[in-house]
């Protein structure tokens, strides 16, 4: 049965973020390295070839596995019509075609374990240590994670001419250095770890965060992230106790997705969430994860971060919160991590654990941040607690015009309309 266009768009949306990067891991696993380019073009026309069919014949009964039959199709036909001129071995191609035979279309076309297999190879590929450490987190995104060039651009706060040179180096630095997708060696594999972790570190963020995007919560995005990094806590060799608290803090974080977000799409801060909408079964993987990661005495990020949000977690109001605790934490997280964003949170903390006079103080030692809104937004409502409206509407308004996100804006207007509400019950009173 014929379906709509924008039932059809949504559903290949979807498995866009969901398989694309499986399909583009397996074909470039068969394909070569030398051909990641064709892999991801493969991917594209078996997309566009499924709004295409669909639009008219109907959605299959098992999309996925559609999916990849049409690309191993396609991936048949381009090896058939290059072999001279790619240099494949017609014995390659029979190796392809019996690896990817099926009888019929309904079938799966990769065992999930090949598939699982090929794509940890080609996160590990992706973070081969002589690829330029921005050049692996942003090709690694666009291969793997399905972000675009300019998703990836607003990630970094760079411009998307920037990040498709650097996917263009670490594509030509693979082809270069004829880099195999073949698991790292036991030396190699701590360095390319962490790039790894990184990388998965900064996909979930992008889903979780997207302040570029009038969407609060991608959850495609974090969905991704967690599934990658559950592949490398399920694997012998990767599953550390680093890989265990990145994943941990990961299932604390999204145990809030629910509460995070109004039914008209507006962002509900911490302090405002409604707890019963957190998912608990989530919070006690996290909790479980975060157990498993205090094997050993290693200490990374990830320890310090998932922690962090396990206190969120366990308080049942946010009165209860224990920002004496998190306020070590964030010592702790400075020395491992020391910036401007670990500063923010920790002034914040500081505003909470003390008072909101020591929290502005803290806030106005901060000398990066001066201009993002985030740092502008918290001095503000500081001021606001502390009972000075007129700093506090100063502040908001700074926000205000340096934000570019539609919900960041909603929320600082939301912000201001209190300052108002807040001086004519005061007025009222005199």
């Amino acid at each position: 049965m014929a379906q709509s266009t924008e039932n059809v768009h949504q559903l290949v949306g979807h498995l866009f973020r969901h398989e694309a990067g499986k399909m583009a891991a397996v074909l470039t696993r068969l394909l070569g390295t030398e051909h990641i380019d064709k892999a991801e073009d493969i991917v594209q026309d078996t997309l566009l070839k499924a709004i295409e069919v669909w639009r008219f014949r109907g959605v299959p009964d098992n999309p996925s596995a559609w999916l990849y039959k049409v690309a191993h199709n396609k991936a048949i036909d381009w090896v058939r019509a290059n072999q001279r001129a790619t240099k494949i071995l017609s014995t390659q191609v029979d190796t392809i075609n019996s690896v990817l035979h099926v009888s019929s279309p309904s079938e799966d076309v990769f065992r999930a374990d090949e598939i699982q297999d090929s794509v940890l190879r080609m996160m590990f590929a992706c973070c081969h240590p002589t690829i330029p450490i921005e050049s692996q987190i942003a090709l690694t995104l666009k291969t793997l994670g399905g972000l675009s060039v300019a998703e990836i651009a607003n990630a970094f706060l760079t411009s998307e001419e920037t990040i498709a040179k650097r996917i263009y180096r670490a594509k030509e630095k693979i082809k270069q250095e004829n880099i195999k997708l073949d698991p790292p060696g036991l030396f190699d594999l701590p360095y390319r770890l962490d790039s790894v972790l990184h990388i998965l570190y900064l996909l979930f963020n992008e889903g979780y965060h997207s302040i570029h995007s009038n969407t609060l919560i991608r959850e495609d995005l974090c969905a991704e992230a967690m599934r990658l990094t559950y592949l490398l806590a399920q694997h012998q060799a990767t599953s550390l106790p680093k890989v265990h608290a990145l994943i941990a803090l990961m299932c604390l974080q999204s145990s809030r997705f629910d509460a995070r977000m109004g039914a008209l799409g507006e962002t509900i801060l911490l302090e405002d969430q409604d707890r019963s909408k957190w998912n608990q079964p989530l919070i006690r993987q996290g909790l479980n994860f975060l157990e498993k990661a205090s094997v050993g005495n290693s200490l990374s990020e990830y320890h310090v971060e998932a922690a962090i949000a396990s206190v969120h977690a366990l308080a049942n109001h946010f009165e209860e919160t224990r920002w004496d605790k998190l306020l070590e934490l964030y010592e702790t997280l400075l020395e491992l991590k020391p910036g401007p964003m670990v500063l923010l949170n920790k002034a914040i903390t500081v505003g909470y654990a003390h008072s909101f006079e020591a929290g502005i103080k803290e806030l106005l030692l901060i000398i990066d941040l001066q201009d993002h809104p985030l740092y502008l937004t918290a001095l503000g409502n500081f001021y606001f607690l502390q009972g000075n409206m007129v700093a506090a509407n100063t502040w908001l308004e700074k926000a205000l015009l340096k934000t570019t996100s539609p919900q960041e804006a909603k929320l600082i207007k939301r912000k201001l309309q209190r300052i108002i509400r807040t001086q004519k019950k005061i007025s009222v009173k005199k």
